[in-house]
Parts: structure tokens; sequence; C-alpha cells
């Protein structure tokens, strides 16, 4: 990782506590300097993963469709291409674990293993740097939206995860739209040693009480879920904080639990669409379908019946699908609903080309925002899990 035998000035550059306090710009500079490499620049995906752009104004921002930087974020894969100057130029995925952040493009006079191991350390180093700082750091949500968001939205999207987490036995990933002007869908995802928890959310209404009715039912799935609740007391945690906090307020949505050792999931649906369970590229119809309780909130209307849930066994390799109705009644380019079916259709074939999950939902979600009714009629939110067991 050094551009030196005696790893000096990486070293130097990591120890020293000054480098804490700088820019990204000038620390990429100063590491790519320290690892011998001629130039890089950090790219990172718009809010709605349309475009790569850079954190500081030295570059256009390549279209994710149809650009090199593109490719390597859409595949996650290096990619090297010659250099219009003397040189080449090489794409490195910028990765925090499974979520993906943008592209770092490295300069270099010479394409050697060397080279190519510096840079991939680098791509590494940079991702733990922008995951530490986004979070505080209003300049990278400056450069990654690219229009005004609204209060609502601005609340809510303060509340909402990575989009993808994973690890070598599941991933999860989820999409949100529109944007900049979400109201009452919410999507939630975690991991602990042995499960990975998954929540879709859909709050009455579109407005910023709609967004904060969102938000008490996550923080109320967390507060539960980091107390080592199960899936029902978990539940009843929703709906107690909005009960009391929220009396006027519910919201539908689907709380799952999948252990991913043994594959065995778990699920209460208060009130919303049934999951999806895709299998062998098939849609096993109704498989996850159960009479669904009522909204979170509405606990009430149960009488002295507890919540239910819901058990099956996954098998390696199985899909399943969360999401809010805004998906299913949106429009396709030639103006039919994309219903059921066709979602399901369209997550069958992108998995049948090798695609990656985060990237089929990313096409996903463009196709319904680029049809001809552009106008979503609802919100639209899909989380999506795939196990692959290697316990």
């Amino acid at each position: 990782m050094t551009a030196e035998p005696n790893g000096a000035p990486l070293e130097e550059f990591l120890a020293d506590p000054d480098h804490c306090t700088l820019d990204l710009a000038t620390a990429v500079a100063r590491c790519a300097k320290a690892l011998g490499l001629r130039h890089a620049v950090v790219y990172l995906a718009d809010l709605q993963q349309r475009h790569l752009v850079p954190l500081t104004e030295v570059a256009p921002s390549p279209p994710i469709d149809s650009s090199l930087a593109g490719w390597c974020y859409r595949t996650q894969s290096l990619r090297v291409e010659e250099s219009d100057r003397d040189g080449v130029t090489a794409w490195f995925p910028l990765l925090d674990g499974a979520e993906r952040l943008g592209v770092l493009t490295v300069h270099a006079w010479t394409l050697s293993a060397q080279a190519l191991r510096r840079g991939r350390a680098l791509a590494a180093l940079l991702a733990i740097m922008v995951t530490s700082k986004r979070a505080y750091k209003d300049s990278f949500v400056r450069r990654t939206r690219t229009a005004q968001m609204h209060l609502p939205a601005e609340m809510l999207r303060a509340f909402l995860p990575p989009r993808t987490i994973g690890n070598r036995h599941v991933v999860s990933t989820a999409v949100l739209e529109p944007a900049y002007d979400i109201g009452g869908d919410a999507f939630d995802h975690s991991l602990t040693a042995t499960s990975l928890h998954a929540a879709v959310l859909d709050a009455m209404g579109h407005n910023l009480l709609s967004g904060l009715t969102s938000a008490v039912a996550l923080a109320a799935c967390r507060n539960a879920r980091r107390s080592d609740a199960d899936l029902r007391a978990l539940v009843d945690n929703v709906d107690d904080a909005l009960s009391q906090w929220l009396p006027d307020q519910f919201c539908t949505g689907v709380l799952a639990q999948l252990d991913f050792c043994t594959g065995v999931l778990r699920w209460s649906n208060c009130g919303h669409p049934a999951p999806l369970l895709i299998r062998d590229q098939q849609l096993i119809a109704d498989a996850m379908a159960r009479e669904a309780d009522p909204p979170m909130g509405l606990r009430s209307l149960l009488s002295t019946r507890d919540r239910r849930v819901h058990e099956m066994q996954l098998r390696p390799g199985d899909r399943v699908l969360l999401y809010t109705d805004g998906v299913i009644e949106a429009r396709m380019t030639d103006g039919r609903l994309l219903g059921l079916e066709r979602f399901a259709e369209y997550v069958i074939r992108a998995s049948a080309t090798g695609e990656l999950a985060p990237e089929t939902l990313r096409r996903l979600i463009h196709s319904l925002l680029d049809s001809q009714d552009s106008r979503l009629r609802d919100d639209a939110t899909i989380l999506m899990f795939e196990w692959q067991p290697d316990c």
C-alpha cells in the first residue's frame, strides 16, 4: 500500500492526526501521492443513481448507464482504458461493504500489478472516509442532489439506512422514489451475527405527518430490535409508540427476520401487500400470501388476538421482495400498470443474466420513472433480499 519499500509516506499520512480534518479532495491527493499514483478523483453516485458526480469541479459527471465509469459502478468491477494523456486510467468501484458509493478513477503512467493493488487499497480507504464524513458534511449531500428536497423527504431520509447491506450469506438492497418528494414510505434493514432484519413501511397520507409516522415506526423497530426483542414484540413496540405519540396515525408494513444460517424466514404482515418469493427463476405464486393483520397503530382492531408471525424455510438463491403498493400501481412505457406479474418478471430476467441485486432495483425504478407518465401515483419502495448460505 505504499510508494516506498519502507512504507513511510502513507504511514506518516495515516499517523498524522491532522489528516482527519482535511477535506476529502485534499486527502485523496495526498493519499495518491503517498501511494505513488499520478492522479486520483472520487465520483459519488447522485441520489437517484443516474450520474457519477466528482467531488470537485474537475470533470463532468458521467452517466451511470452509458459510460466506462458507470459500467464500473453497475458491475462493481475494475475497468481500465488508455488515457487521452500519457498513461492509463483505471476505474475502481467505491464500496463500503455491500453499499455502492461511487467510483474512484486513478491515472497512472503504467498499468502494473503494483499500481492496481495500490488503486484498490486507495478505493477501500476512501470508501471508509466517505462513509465516516458524509453523515455530517453537507458538501457531500449538495454534490449528490439534483433537485430541491421537500421537507417531509428531508426528515424521513435522515432515518433511512444505506441502500444496500450484506455479508457472505445474504444481501439486502432497497430503492425509494420519488427521491425528493417522498411522503410516508420507508424501509429498514440491519444485520446481527446470525440474522437479517428487514422492513418496508407505508404510512397513511403523503405529508410531513406521514413522514413523522414512518420515522416513529422506524425508531420503535430499532429500539425493540436492539433490545433483542422477538418479531412479535417488535411489532407490538411499533403499535405502542404510534398509539402513545401519534394516536390518529397508522402505517402498514411487513417486518421480517431471516436466520441466514438456517434459512428460516419469519415475518409479520400488518395490512400490507404480501411479499413475493422468487425461486429458481420463477415467481412462486402466493407463497407468502397470508391473511394480513390490521395496520400498526390500529391494534384495537385486533381485539384480544396477538399479532401473527408467519414462518417458512427458504432455499439457497431465493429472493424475497417487500414493496409498497405504489410500485405495482406505477405505469410502464406502454401505459399499463406494472402489476405483480410484470414486477416479478423483471426481477427474474435480471437475475437470470447474473445482474447484481442493487443494479436490478436501480434499473427497475428508473424504468418506472422514465415511462410516458413519469409521475408515480404514490411513493414506490422496493426492498429485496437474497439468501446465499455459506454456513
